[in-house]
C-alpha cells in the first residue's frame, strides 16, 4: 500500500467514526451552516462536534501549516480528504471569511506574531471575521476609498492608530469578532497608494453597525461606523500604505470564494434532481415538461463541469501559479450558476415557491425560505466585484482583447 492509500485508509476510517450522521445530511436552513466565533450558537450538539474534531486535526484548513492551527498536509492529501468528505456527503465544519479569504492573505503578508495569534484562532473558528472594503462612495472603484487611519503617537495611551469613517455591504458585521479592514493613511500621491490594511476587534470603542435590509428581508449586509477607533500600531499588517498589494490578492480568494461555494455544491447541498425528486416526485405532470427536465439536466453538467475547473485552477494555484484573473472568470460563471440553480428551483416548486413565512402541515422545513433565497442569489452579481467588473477584466487579462 501506497503512503497515499494508507492515507486514504486512515482518512476513511476516521470520518466514518467522527463525522456525525447529522452532518452528512443537506444543507437546508441557514443555521445549518457554522460560522464560529466568540457568540456562536450551535445547531445542536453534532454540530459543535463537528467542528471541535475538525479543528482539532487542522482539517478545517488542511493545508496551512500545523503551526497555525492548520492540518500540515500535501496537495495530494488534501486532495484525498476533500474526495472523503465528498463520499460521505459530510458539510463543511466551518464557514470563515477568515478562512477563505483573510487566512491567505496572513500567510503571504503577515509577520510571525500576526499569524501566531489569528490563525489558531480561524482553523478552530474561535473567530469570526468581516470584511471592511467597500465605502458608500467607493464600491467598484474601491481606491477612491476615504475611511482614515492617523497615525498618532501616544506616550499615555501607546503608539496607535485613530480610524474614522464607514464601510458598507459590510457582510455579517453585526456579528462578527474582528475586521480586516482597508484604510487610507496617505492621501498625497495616488489614490491606489497610500491605503493601508488594518485587522481590529469590532468591540473596540467607536465600532458601530447597522444592518441593511434586503428585499429578501433578512439583513445579512451592514453599514459599519468608526468614529475616533483606537487600533494598534502592531494590527498593521504588511508595509503602511502598500495595502492595495494585499486588498488585490485577498480579492482573488474572495472571487474563488463566491464562485466556487454557492455554484457547485459538493456534498453540502442536494442536486436540483434530487430535490425536484423529493419535493414533486417522479411521476409528477411538471418533470413531464421536456424543457424543464433539459435545463434540469444541463444546469447540472454545467456545474460539473464548473465544479471540475475549480478544482483545476485552485490545484494549479496551489503549485503557486496563482488564480490572478482567473478569479474573475471563476466568480462570474459561479454567480450565474447560483442564479440559474434558483430559478430552476422556483420554476419546480410553481406557486408554492412563493410562500414567504410558513408552509402548511406537513410540508418540508425551511422550504418557506426560497423565495427568500432566489432573491437574495441576485445580488451575486455585485458582491465581491460586479458582474460587469469582472466581464471587463476577463475581456483584458484573461482573453487579452484588443482595446479591452
Amino acid at each position: 500500500m501506497s503512503d497515499l492509500e494508507a492515507f486514504r485508509a486512515d482518512t476513511r476510517a476516521w470520518l466514518e467514526a467522527n463525522c456525525p450522521p447529522e452532518m452528512r445530511e443537506p444543507i437546508r436552513e441557514d443555521d445549518d451552516v457554522c460560522w464560529g466565533g466568540r457568540r456562536v450558537t450551535f445547531k445542536n450538539e453534532a454540530q459543535r462536534l463537528w467542528l471541535e474534531r475538525m479543528g482539532a486535526k487542522g482539517w478545517t484548513v488542511p493545508e496551512w501549516p500545523s503551526e497555525y492551527g492548520g492540518g500540515g498536509l500535501t496537495r495530494d492529501e488534501t486532495k484525498v480528504l476533500s474526495e472523503e468528505l465528498r463520499r460521505i456527503k459530510a458539510r463543511s465544519p466551518l464557514s470563515s471569511f477568515g478562512v477563505w479569504m483573510l487566512g491567505p492573505a496572513l500567510l503571504k503578508y503577515g509577520n510571525e506574531a500576526q499569524k501566531l495569534e489569528h490563525l489558531p484562532r480561524i482553523a478552530r473558528g474561535e473567530i469570526r471575521w468581516c470584511q471592511g472594503y467597500s465605502e458608500p462612495g467607493a464600491g467598484s472603484d474601491l481606491a477612491s476609498l476615504r475611511t482614515s487611519a492617523e497615525d498618532v503617537a501616544d506616550p499615555v495611551g501607546g503608539d496607535h492608530y485613530l480610524v474614522n469613517g464607514s464601510k458598507v455591504w459590510t457582510s455579517y458585521a453585526d456579528k462578527a469578532d474582528w475586521i480586516f479592514c482597508l484604510v487610507r493613511t496617505d492621501s498625497s500621491g495616488p489614490k491606489h497608494q497610500g491605503i493601508s490594511f488594518l485587522l481590529f476587534d469590532m468591540a473596540s470603542e467607536g465600532v458601530s453597525t447597522s444592518p441593511i435590509r434586503l428585499i429578501s428581508g433578512s439583513s445579512p449586509f451592514c453599514q459599519t461606523f468608526f468614529d475616533n477607533v483606537k487600533v494598534p500600531k502592531e494590527n498593521l499588517m504588511g508595509t503602511p500604505g502598500k495595502g492595495w498589494d494585499i486588498a488585490k490578492y485577498l480579492l482573488t480568494h474572495e472571487r474563488d470564494m463566491i464562485g466556487g461555494s454557492d455554484s457547485t455544491g459538493g456534498g453540502q447541498r442536494d442536486s436540483v434532481s434530487n430535490i425536484a425528486k423529493r419535493l414533486i416526485g417522479l411521476d409528477a405532470a411538471i418533470l413531464a415538461d421536456t424543457a424543464l427536465r433539459t435545463d434540469i439536466a444541463r444546469h447540472e453538467m454545467n456545474a460539473l463541469a464548473f465544479s471540475l475547473t475549480m478544482e483545476r485552477v485552485l490545484a494549479e494555484a496551489k503549485t503557486g501559479q496563482g488564480t490572478g484573473a482567473l478569479s474573475s472568470m471563476l466568480k462570474y460563471y459561479g454567480t450565474e450558476l447560483n442564479k440559474e440553480r434558483m430559478e430552476l428551483l422556483m420554476s419546480i416548486r410553481g406557486s408554492d415557491g412563493l410562500v414567504w413565512e410558513s408552509l402548511g402541515e406537513g410540508e418540508e422545513k425551511g422550504e418557506g425560505d426560497l423565495a427568500r433565497s432566489w432573491l437574495r442569489s441576485r445580488a451575486n452579481s455585485i458582491e465581491g466585484g460586479t458582474s460587469e467588473v469582472q466581464l471587463n477584466i476577463i475581456a483584458k487579462r484573461v482573453l487579452e482583447l484588443p482595446g479591452a
